[in-house]
């Protein structure tokens, strides 16, 4: 019973984040802050009961407040004064009064609270009728007005305000296809002001830590997103991503169901990708998944990142990076913390708990209790231990039968040797002037071969950053 207790808390904590997480951005002016909290007073939510519900904008000021002065603890819900005492009939006169304010939206409270009185000769306070509308959505102006869209904006007006975030399934590998071939999955993030390709990533599965992973990566290289904006997949609809997020101060939006709007960039950066990319790579080739990311990661800084974008008219590397922006990154501390995974267990009699086929030993004072256990899913053998948001402790494992979460992706199976090949290969020539920019002055020879820019044997070379020019003339 303790344990439903506790995680009904932390999910209402982790929606109630969810709610404000726009009006808590320390970027904003009061101005904006403002503005913000008129926006999410006057819209609705779906409530983990599957309730829509709306909110005052006092309500928010106050869980803005509290998230600001204890984190995600401080939203968690406090016991009610009147806990205990029967509500059943006034629940019934606010049902009632629901169901006139549906029948007739340009009813008033007032007048809804006179109809109530006249008919069942109760006194209703007029305040609590209209505050019990307002959160079910039902206000006059709720009524009346348009449906609110899914994500307001679609134009970030800075670097780093939205990252949009997808999954594109891609070639088979290795390719040419072979028995044990797996499709590739690229996790992929990008900025929607720039265009620029934050981080990308292929992976042979598609789950929880894969998505994770890009965008831990994505913030160590470029800073910290304002908002995040993902569809409704598993990698990116779960409760580790929402604390994440939570713990990193980043609002985390969904796209609804059937209405994508907003996603339209993202499209057309999975065409561009197919046909540059993909193609590319399966006319070469592909041995293994991590040649596939060595060329992404080099195609990606020297080809897409610095193209002049359609719309924008501007190279996206260029325009993420313009004068006056700076990055803010997390400390290497908050950044750990942010990924890492949690689980509510009840401790047994015997001071112990179990986990994913392990049992681990906990402090003799928390016997009987729920507390949450907090690990990183690749080493299962260090777990700390929470009491209601405080340190309580390691756990010590003394029975292990997992050391790795099964959500945590796999290393694919070493792929056959791949076919020698002649040519031009434009992949080849790309991840090569991407180590030269990097100032890497080592040639990694299965590249160059590849590449076949060893030279003659008379010692010359052809580099990515050297030009051949052909004179017709001549020729």
């Amino acid at each position: 019973m303790r344990e439903n207790k506790a995680k009904k808390a932390e999910e209402v904590a982790l929606f109630r984040y969810t709610v404000i997480s726009e009006a808590i951005s320390e970027k904003l002016s009061p101005a904006e802050r403002g503005m913000a909290v008129r926006a999410i007073a006057a819209g609705t939510w779906v409530t983990p009961e599957g309730t829509e519900r709306s909110f005052s904008r006092k309500t928010i000021d106050r869980w803005a407040q509290a998230y600001k002065a204890h984190g995600l603890a401080g939203l968690e819900p406090v016991p009610r004064a009147d806990k205990g005492r029967p509500r059943a009939e006034l629940a019934t006169w606010l049902a009632e009064a629901a169901r006139m304010r549906r029948e007739l939206p340009a009813r008033s409270s007032s007048q809804i609270v006179d109809a109530i009185g006249r008919a069942h000769r109760v006194v209703l306070s007029e305040r609590t009728v209209r505050e019990h509308l307002q959160r079910l959505g039902l206000s006059r102006r709720a009524l009346s007005a348009e449906p609110a869209k899914a994500f307001g904006r679609y134009e970030a007006s800075r670097s780093n305000e939205i990252w949009i975030g997808d999954v594109l399934h891609g070639p088979f590998v290795p390719h040419p296809r072979v028995p044990g071939s797996k499709r590739a999955k690229l996790f992929l993030l990008v900025d929607d002001y720039s265009r620029l390709l934050v981080y990308g990533h292929w992976m042979a599965e598609e789950n929880t830590r894969a998505g994770q992973d890009v965008l831990r990566s994505a913030i160590a290289r470029r800073g910290l997103p304002e908002i995040l904006h993902v569809d409704n997949g598993a990698p990116y609809a779960n409760h580790q991503l929402t604390r994440a997020c939570a713990v990193l101060g980043v609002r985390l939006v969904h796209s609804r169901p059937y209405r994508p709007q907003g996603r339209g960039k993202q499209e057309r950066l999975n065409s561009y990708i197919r046909a540059s990319f993909i193609a590319e790579m399966e006319q070469r080739g592909i041995a293994s998944f991590d040649q596939l990311n060595d060329f992404f990661v080099a195609w990606a800084e020297q080809v897409a990142n610095r193209r002049c974008h359609a719309e924008t008219h501007e190279a996206p590397i260029e325009r993420w990076a313009a004068a006056g922006f700076a990055p803010t990154y997390p400390s290497p501390s908050r950044l750990h913390e942010a990924f890492r995974w949690s689980v509510l267990r009840r401790v047994s009699k015997t001071a112990t708990v179990s986990f994913q086929a392990n049992r681990y030993a906990v402090g003799p004072a928390l016997v009987g209790k729920v507390v949450e256990l907090r690990f990183d899913p690749e080493d299962l053998s260090q777990i700390s231990v929470y009491l209601n948001g405080e340190p309580a402790g390691e756990a010590t494992a003394f029975v292990i039968g997992r050391h790795v979460h099964p959500a945590v992706p796999q290393a694919p199976p070493p792929p056959p040797a791949p076919e020698e090949r002649s040519g031009i290969d434009y992949m080849a020539l790309v991840a090569r002037a991407e180590a030269v920019a990097r100032g890497e002055g080592s040639i990694d020879y299965r590249v160059a071969l590849a590449a076949g820019s060893l030279g003659d044997g008379t010692g010359a070379t052809a580099g990515a950053d050297q030009a051949v020019v052909f004179d017709e003339e001549a020729s």
